[in-house]
């Protein structure tokens, strides 16, 4: 749900944090148990073989299959550290909210639970952030991007609505939506702590809220893979989004 309120506004030095790493990647888990076994996998490999030191967080937003379960085995079996913490509040912006405000990493991001974008994406991103980005994030639109395969028309004709909707709200950027980000630690600590949008608009505000901050946001062009799996409903949760994007185009007019 795109709730415009949250039951607590903590500030960010209210969370309790794990051990400082490099980068911290965040995996929103909402009834995954079918194909986080192998992202987890994926995701550890790489890191794995990266030169720095990385942790990868599993926040489970309320599954009701075995989600927890199978990341915790996976955690077992992982070449990296890997921790597994609940949301209790529903919605992907509010489970990688939890799993970023719980961060003292350097640099600290999300990707999709299906890993719709590869994770050796991640190379060209920390780059990006070490030379000064303050956000940076995947796009599908951008010049040089690429989509192997594409999503039904239903979700590409919403999506198209979607995107004319946030771009009014974050001027600019050409996909506010796509599940892999990255950001300075400390500057997307403070613009969530801000964030009121619980459900998939929450990027929207989020981007909105690091560039009224002075920082600066950076689409790097990744090759993208439609998941049928995906747990998006465009009932469920494109109409709600929708609702949030206009409140957030209309606070901002």
């Amino acid at each position: 749900m795109d709730s415009p309120t949250r039951p607590v506004r903590p500030s960010t030095g209210a969370w309790s944090r794990r051990p400082a790493v490099d980068l911290e990647v965040v995996i929103p888990a909402y009834n995954e148990a079918g194909r986080l076994r192998a992202s987890l996998a994926a995701t550890a490999r790489y890191l794995a073989g990266s030169p720095w030191s990385t942790r990868i967080v599993v926040v489970d937003n309320g599954s009701a299959d075995a989600t927890s379960r199978v990341a915790r085995s996976g955690a077992d079996e992982a070449a990296v550290p890997v921790s597994v913490i609940g949301c209790a509040i529903a919605g992907k912006g509010a489970a990688v909210r939890r799993g970023i405000m719980t961060s003292s990493a350097r640099f600290v991001g999300f990707v999709d639970a299906d890993l719709a974008t590869p994770v050796d994406s991640l190379g060209a991103a920390v780059r990006l952030l070490e030379r000064g980005a303050t956000a940076v994030i995947g796009s599908r639109y951008a010049g040089g991007a690429r989509i192997v395969r594409r999503q039904p028309v239903v979700r590409r004709v919403g999506g198209a609505a979607f995107r004319a909707l946030a771009r009014r709200a974050v001027p600019g950027v050409s996909d506010t939506q796509c599940g892999f980000k990255f950001f300075h630690r400390r500057a997307v600590q403070q613009a969530l702590v801000d964030c009121e949008v619980t459900g998939f608009a929450f990027d929207v505000e989020l981007l909105r809220g690091v560039r009224a901050a002075g920082g600066t946001v950076v689409e790097l062009p990744v090759a993208w893979t439609d998941d049928a799996r995906s747990s998006f409903r465009p009932l469920r949760d494109g109409l709600p989004a929708f609702r949030a994007a206009l409140r957030l185009r209309a606070a901002g007019a």
